[in-house]
């Protein structure tokens, strides 16, 4: 259906009318006014907001927010070498990063070893290089795991990762019952936005619930999902389709454990969630604050939730890298200091802000560094730390969180009526893809601004100093690969292998299996090829 023939009320991308039209839209095809009213304030205003700390968790999940302590200054980082990617991690933590954030490369992503002839090129590009156990202690070289958390944004290995984690945790002395950290285990957003996937849906949903029990049990400080709607917003979706997909996702999660024969108030406290954060301040205020509300109420009514934490939406928020332009890098500054700002004044529990100069790259050092800096200036200059939920009760963003609530509620309730996430999987990419060819033609048509893209354009190009990856940081990984394999006993990593596959064929959780696996010297490669081999690869609809 084309976006003019949809009553307002129900729009959820907003519309092309062209740069001559006196409206105004968001993303989202809210219309915003010439000024705001108590009249445009919620009949309910009171319930819906509620206290800090308590249900409906609208205005924030703890009662003094930022007053009592700081959310997360968590960097994204990783390249190259796992080397390499632990000077980075060492130097982040010396400026103040107070969490890491760890970026995997393509092959690693997917379940590949360095060595498979598909990753030629591809080898430390996008991220650090994991084939090893060997490489996992290298990237944790020196750093206690007992006194960090530990982000990583990996999906269909994710249970390989976090046992590799787990098992360099023990080497350095640090009990599993220590380690903090969230894994992003969305393999559903995978489908719809990314394509890093490995296996068909039934068993990588499998692998989830089998994580969400062995972390329980063995790590039960670590988050064992991140439902991530970044990657959705990166897509190209508006803020009220990012809520929709991003609950929709969590409640397919939920409905899938109980199905796995977990109790929801075992495991829902651990999970967790991944916002993007974009230009628009007020609409991603109200993002933030609708969704919190929305999941607590999902939690509650719907999944019977008794424990106030499994009703709480812990996120973690990464200011916007599509926004970011090639043009004129240094204006991305500027924007991500008000995504960054929009985050934190709506209440996340950890941030990332991006470089400057990832449209061109991955960050430099000195670009890392300023992103970090963005933060902190955030937290100690700004003013927005100093009270709790500080758009509370404004006109404006009152009525923003209540009409974000109201229309992304509506696409939820369409996804439940097709039997959920897993089984919208089309619909959800034919809505994304819908909002990224209006995000176009708004751009294209001058209908939105973008400084130093379609307004205020240089001639001249800056060229900034960007991090290039050596190719000799590829060739060195091959290396230490093919020694890793040439050290091990190789009978009993495939013996090891063997009995992964067989497990697969049953029912039983698949965890013990993995980390013995690994354990025995086995690669990321080789565990995740042998559950190919049982499970299959999963094969898009064309």
């Amino acid at each position: 259906m084309a976006i003019e023939d949809k009553d307002a009320t129900d729009l959820s991308v907003a519309p092309v009318v062209g740069p001559d039209d006196p409206r105004r839209f968001t993303d989202s095809g809210i219309e915003i006014q010439p000024r705001y009213g108590e009249g445009d304030l919620p009949d309910d205003l009171p319930e819906r907001l509620g206290e800090p700390g308590e249900y409906p968790f609208t205005r924030g999940i703890h009662p003094d927010m930022y007053r009592k302590r700081l959310w997360t200054m968590r960097q994204y980082a990783g390249y190259a070498s796992a080397k390499e990617s632990n000077e980075r991690y060492k130097y982040l933590l010396a400026h103040g990063s107070t969490g890491l954030s760890m970026a995997f490369d393509l092959p690693t992503q997917l379940g590949l070893d360095s060595d498979d002839p598909r990753c030629l090129g591809e080898v430390g590009r996008t991220g650090v290089a994991i084939d090893s156990i060997d490489d996992m202690r290298t990237a944790f070289d020196g750093i206690p795991l007992d006194q960090v958390s530990t982000s990583m944004t990996i999906n269909a290995p994710a249970s390989v990762l976090l046992l590799l984690y787990q098992l360099v945790g023990e080497e350095q002395g640090v009990p599993s019952e220590q380690l903090r950290g969230t894994v992003q285990n969305d393999i559903l957003k995978e489908y719809i936005a990314r394509g890093n996937f490995i296996y068909p849906p039934k068993p990588s949903m499998r692998l989830t619930t089998d994580l969400f029990a062995y972390c329980r049990e063995h790590v039960p400080k670590w988050n064992t999902v991140s439902i991530s709607g970044y990657h959705f917003r990166e897509k190209g979706c508006s803020a009220v389709q990012e809520v929709a997909f991003t609950l929709a996702n969590g409640v397919a999660y939920v409905q899938a454990a109980l199905d796995a024969g977990l109790k929801v108030d075992d495991f829902a406290p651990r999970l967790a969630f991944f916002f993007n954060g974009h230009n628009n301040v007020f609409q991603e205020v109200a993002k933030f604050r609708a969704a919190r509300k929305l999941w607590a109420q999902l939690m509650r009514e719907r999944f019977g939730a008794t424990d106030p934490r499994s009703q709480t939406i812990r996120f973690h928020t990464q200011t916007g890298g599509v926004t970011l332009t090639a043009q004129q890098p240094v204006n991305n500054v500027v924007r991500v200091a008000l995504q960054g700002f929009a985050a934190v004044c709506g209440g996340t529990q950890s941030l990332h802000t991006n470089g400057y100069d990832e449209a061109l790259a991955l960050p430099s050092e000195r670009a890392a560094k300023l992103a970090l800096r963005t933060q902190q200036i955030i937290a100690h200059e700004s003013g927005a730390t100093d009270t709790v939920d500080p758009f509370a009760g404004s006109y404006y963003v009152e009525a923003l969180t209540a009409d974000v609530e109201r229309r992304a509620l509506a696409l939820i309730e369409r996804i439940d009526e097709m039997g959920g996430s897993v089984n919208a999987v089309t619909f959800i990419k034919n809505e994304i893809e819908e909002s990224a060819f209006g995000y176009h033609e708004r751009y294209r048509t001058g209908q939105d601004v973008v400084v130093g893209v379609n307004r205020y354009v240089d001639e001249e190009l800056e060229v900034e100093d960007i991090l290039r990856v050596d190719p000799a940081s590829e060739r060195a990984q091959l290396e230490r690969l093919k020694a890793f394999k040439a050290e091990r006993d190789g009978e009993l990593a495939e013996r090891r292998l063997a009995e992964l596959k067989a497990e697969c064929e049953g029912t039983e959780n698949l965890m013990p299996f993995i980390r013995q696996a690994l354990h025995d010297r086995c690669s990321v490669g080789e565990v995740c090829g042998a559950m190919r081999e049982v499970f299959g690869s999963y094969q898009p609809e064309s």
